[in-house]
């Protein structure tokens, strides 16, 4: 085990007593377990919100380098009505 190195810290009144509240409902064996606890949450947290973000400039990344040919606004918006005219006259047929 790493070597401790003892810190003073600040904490708001609220975080105080949600500290003191769980040493002395037996969740924790002092407040030092409790910060610790609460950093290595935040370190996880930390690493999941890196793994996210790697994931997102892959795949903006991937998008980039995309060899396949882009469409127009124009394209699309012709090819999105063609759809809906064609599921709309679907649900004309029926009803009927």
């Amino acid at each position: 085990m790493e070597s401790a190195e003892k810190l003073s810290v600040t904490v708001t009144p609220a975080m105080a007593r949600m500290i003191r509240e769980k040493v002395e409902d037996g969740s924790f064996g002092s407040a030092s377990e409790v910060i610790r606890a609460a950093l290595r949450a935040f370190q996880r947290e930390e690493e999941e919100y890196a793994e996210r973000m790697a994931s997102i400039r892959a795949r903006v990344k991937a998008s980039i380098e995309d060899t396949r040919p882009g469409h127009s606004g124009e394209e699309v918006r012709t090819h999105l009505r063609g759809l809906f005219a064609q599921y709309s006259s679907r649900a004309d047929d029926s009803a009927a």
